[in-house]
């Protein structure tokens, strides 16, 4: 299982307890905790939020009373103080989940700061208010988010065996979801016909369906994502999500344990930009981990760090939202026993886990990549042009080279009429423009080379080398993840292939932000890059987790580029590259999605029924 959840401590209330919520009646053996927001979407500090998002979500340490979650007690500006009209609030008893929702003809403003308020009129279901107001801010996109979610990983694995009969069905999504858009009718579990009763419940990014009693032993269950399942921008699946497996005959009853920490018990020197990262025994449910269950706290005042908490794997990452202070020192919490961290079988680990460390000095961050022209493209076809085969291909933006005979580009045709040798076998779709220095068969520019057209792929292509060049010279910052980057989950860095080669065959590769909307990968390879296999028919996939983002993910290729060789699929990142790509091989129908861009210098790029969409800026 990959999971991702992203939660926020409650720090933005003010006053001189950090946010906390604080004990009600101090000293009292029946003191009550005031509830506390969780888990938000859009995160704290997230930039490029979708404009056409209509769905802001805030999760609740405990059960809340919904007749005080209104459109008055939980309100968006943009920008501050005046608040977003026409609003609605709902709550979700089984995730306590309250989400406002905007009407479907509203969109937020271009590149604002937006700020979200859930007020300290919200009670809990036992009439206690929160304590401060929780606020938050996030930064909206400079264009609209039309790429549709997907479904990035599945709790059973597909065709899995063996599984426990008290397990949980669950699945992670590509992004944050509007949670009135997963419930029991979008997430299903079946034994044959029979559809299984359970609870559904959604947080960050992870949904889980709960059983309501045991599963039959040595069965074969199917679980459904329905196609009405959508992001926060309204954009939904393409299609039903549909994965089987088979249980075993034996009940989980194994608790999990801490198996490690990334940052030793009593450590000193610590970067006072580290992250903290918990690795389990096993795969956990996503929704059990919080910032009530896994916890920073400065170790003198007790004060709670804000921070983002995200999972995958088998491992949970705490990232501060501000840096540390200097030379103090922090400990850090996973709650054990009643109301702790659980297994996908419901097994709670037995007690808490606790480690300390002492900050020190500051790490060093990744800079930007900028394509300046080439931002636009999805595919660069540098001096050799573009081919393409089938009938699925969609190119969502521009596509360009500097080849002048018409023959280097075959099977594309854009939105001002230009086709360029397209077959009833063979036909590429272009949302954007073809510029080209050649003239097409039929359209605008049949009956000559349009110099405009000609100026710009050229430039594209130039600042394509320029920022080639740039994640070449990069300094490496991720430690050697050796040639095969199947089945890892790797943080923010750039990697530098040990042979000159990276592949990505016997599993996905899965990319975790940990909060981080702005983390960036590069991966520098001085010849290939294989996505797919082993064989030709085992397509794999780069799978996004804790905020990260598909513009912010950089493939610098030595010479050519293979994706997914049969079809299937879905990569991720803009691949620049020296001497060319293959994305599938003809005769393959199964769609390829690229949800990035392929720059090629010096050679062409071939595409069989692939789908491509570019990152908006």
């Amino acid at each position: 299982m990959v999971a991702s959840l992203s939660a926020l401590t409650a720090a933005c209330g003010g006053g001189d307890d950090g946010g906390r919520a604080p004990i009600l009646g101090a000293g009292d053996v029946n003191a009550v905790m005031a509830p506390t927001v969780t888990v938000v979407t859009p995160l704290s500090n997230a930039t490029g939020v979708p404009l056409a998002t209509r769905a802001i979500t805030a999760a609740f340490s405990e059960a809340m009373d919904p007749a005080t979650l209104t459109p008055t007690s939980f309100t968006l500006a943009c920008p501050a103080p005046t608040a977003i009209s026409g609003g609605l609030v709902s709550y979700l008893a089984s995730s306590q989940t309250a989400t406002l929702t905007f009407p479907l003809a509203s969109t937020l403003p271009v590149n604002t700061v937006c700020t979200a308020t859930v007020t300290s009129a919200v009670k809990d279901s036992t009439g206690v208010a929160m304590v401060n107001p929780f606020i938050w801010q996030f930064t909206t996109a400079a264009a609209p988010d039309t790429i549709a979610p997907t479904v990035a990983s599945t709790v059973n694995a597909n065709n899995a065996t063996n599984v426990a009969i008290n397990t949980k069905v669950g699945a992670t999504f590509s992004e944050a979801m509007n949670p009135s858009t997963i419930n029991q009718n979008s997430l299903t579990l079946k034994q044959g016909a029979t559809l299984v009763l359970g609870t559904t419940s959604y947080s960050g990014t992870s949904a889980v369906f709960a059983p309501t009693e045991p599963l039959d032993p040595n069965t074969l269950y199917t679980a459904t994502v329905a196609s009405t399942a959508a992001d926060l921008a309204g954009n939904t699946l393409t299609s039903n999500y549909v994965w089987s497996w088979t249980t075993g005959a034996a009940t989980d009853t194994t608790a999990p344990t801490v198996a490690s920490t990334a940052i030793a018990d009593n450590a000193t020197g610590v970067a006072f930009d580290t992250k903290v990262l918990a690795t389990f025994s096993e795969a956990m449910n996503p929704l059990s981990l919080t910032n009530t269950t896994f916890a920073v706290t400065e170790a003198t005042s007790g004060a709670v760090v804000a921070g983002a908490l995200n999972y995958s794997g088998v491992n949970a990452t705490f990232v501060p939202q501000n840096k540390l202070a200097l030379n103090t020192r922090y400990t850090v919490t996973v709650k054990g026993g009643v109301g702790g961290v659980e297994d996908l079988a419901g097994n709670v680990m037995q007690s808490a886990k606790v480690w300390s460390f002492t900050t020190a000095a500051a790490a060093v961050l990744s800079p930007a990549i900028d394509l300046i022209s080439a931002t636009t493209y999805g595919t660069l076809g540098g001096t050799a042009g573009m081919t393409n085969t089938g009938i699925q291909t969609r190119i969502n933006g521009d596509i360009g080279t500097i080849a002048t005979g018409t023959s280097m580009i075959t099977g594309f045709h854009d939105t001002s009429g230009d086709f360029y040798t397209e077959t009833p076998a063979n036909i590429g779709a272009v949302s954007g423009k073809i510029l080209t220095c050649t003239n097409s068969i039929t359209g605008p520019t049949k009956d000559g080379v349009n110099a405009a057209s000609c100026a710009l792929a050229t430039q594209a292509r130039l600042d394509a080398q320029t920022a080639y060049n740039a994640l070449a010279a990069m300094p490496v910052t991720g430690a050697n993840p050796g040639a095969n980057l199947a089945n890892l989950t790797l943080q923010a860095g750039t990697y530098k292939a040990p042979a000159g080669s990276f592949l990505i065959e016997g599993g996905n590769l899965t990319l975790d932000a940990q909060g981080n909307a702005n983390a960036i990968w590069v991966f520098q390879m001085a010849t290939t890059l294989t996505v797919g296999g082993p064989g030709a028919a085992a397509p794999q996939s780069i799978i996004l987790a804790g905020g990260a983002q598909a513009k912010n993910v950089f493939w610098q290729v030595g010479s050519f580029a293979t994706i997914n060789a049969a079809g299937g699929g879905t990569m991720v990142g803009t691949i620049l590259s020296q001497a060319g790509a293959a994305f599938s091989t003809a005769g393959n129908t199964n769609i390829v999605t690229l949800n990035g861009r392929v720059l090629s210098l010096d050679a062409s790029v071939t595409l069989v029924d692939t789908v491509i969409n570019v990152p908006a800026p």
